[in-house]
């Protein structure tokens, strides 16, 4: 880090060591660290009572907080700011973790979302996080277009682009669906997208449904409309985000305040359009970032911190992103690398099946 964080040069080096200690015992364990913890792991031999005189200092600069009277002390999320920014000591990626990745999307997959929901399962078993993968806008020319039929309340929509990709996503047709209802409609969408960008093909079916409404079967009209909602419309925002792993974020919450933290994540992550908009914002410079508790309105309320990596095209353009959300004791200096790692790597095969 090239510039220092707001207070760092305020401390002086036992206060530097003390905070840098607390954090990190606090990182592993989870529980307020208190004056004698510290006195085993400091380097330079000091009393408690003089370690306490630290932390009340520490304390009083908005570092650290007393989670309850005469336990020990947390860091706030300002302390974990300067400690990310300041005292962060990022781990190489172990030969596992880089194996784990490699396998998981190592697969030879031509369905980008079905690669991509890989990457996501992989991230939130390794960190033991809740994992979000953040999918291309899909901008290759449409090739073909089909309807499949799961069963009454079920079908698939398939396309297949250009460049080779394949996309499947399931819908709920309308009632009444006919296997001639479902040909009608993908005759009638093949002879429109050939050549067309799935944003082109949208600008164009209005007109031409208004045009041939009375030559189009009424199912076949709603299975036109009800097929292309689930890429481009109300549910694209939601359906370009991947989320994984929420069931980790409950592991280890053993009291009510933490419970209801993590239930007003769960509350956010329902709103999937909300965070795509929030990934999006790493588009605003490469590598890593991490975003810390009330550092962003998106989770202000959970005490939950993202580390998120873009990752581009072949044309060094950003297209998507993944990252690892959960409390803000993550251990980042593990997560950060593999995060980094999982997003270039993506950005790779995303570039190759490009």
């Amino acid at each position: 880090m090239t510039d220092r964080p707001t207070g760092y040069d305020a401390l002086n080096d036992r206060s530097r060591e003390v905070f840098r200690r607390l954090v990190e015992s606090y990182l592993e364990t989870g529980d307020p660290v208190g004056s004698r913890t510290l006195t085993r792991s400091l380097t330079e031999r000091v009393s408690a009572a003089t370690i306490r005189n630290v932390m009340q200092d520490l304390e009083f600069m908005g570092l650290l907080d007393s989670p309850h009277i005469s336990a020990g002390r947390v860091p706030t999320e300002r302390g974990l700011r300067m400690f990310v920014d300041g005292f962060l000591e990022v781990g190489e990626l172990t030969e596992d973790d880089r194996g784990k990745i490699d396998e998981t999307l190592g697969a030879n997959d031509r369905d980008v979302g079905a690669l991509l929901n890989n990457v996501g399962r992989a991230l939130s078993g390794i960190t033991a996080g809740a994992s979000l993968v953040l999918t291309p806008k899909q901008e290759a020319p449409i090739k073909h277009i089909e309807f499949v039929s799961l069963g009454a309340d079920r079908a698939l929509t398939v396309l297949v682009f250009a460049d080779g990709q394949v996309e499947n996503r399931l819908f709920t047709p309308p009632p009444g669906q006919t296997p001639s209802a479902m040909r009608e409609a993908a005759n009638f969408l093949n002879a429109l997208a050939e050549g067309r960008t799935l944003g082109e093909l949208r600008r164009v079916i209005a007109v031409e449904i208004e045009k041939r409404r009375q030559e189009l079967d009424q199912l076949a009209t709603a299975l036109v409309e009800s097929g292309l909602a689930v890429w481009d419309g109300e549910g694209s925002g939601t359906d370009r985000l991947i989320v994984r792993g929420q069931a980790n974020l409950l592991k280890g919450q053993g009291n009510a305040a933490d419970l209801e933290r993590i239930t007003s994540l769960f509350d956010d992550l329902e709103r999937k359009r909300d965070i795509a908009e929030f990934l999006e914002l790493a588009e605003d410079g490469e590598g890593v970032r991490i975003f810390i508790g009330s550092e962003n309105k998106l989770f202000s309320l959970s005490g939950s911190s993202l580390v998120v990596s873009p990752y581009m095209n072949a044309d060094r353009k950003i297209v998507g992103a993944v990252g690892v959300i959960g409390p803000t004791r993550l251990n980042y200096g593990r997560i950060v690398p593999i995060v980094d790692y999982t997003a270039q790597l993506v950005g790779r095969l995303i570039s190759d099946r490009g």
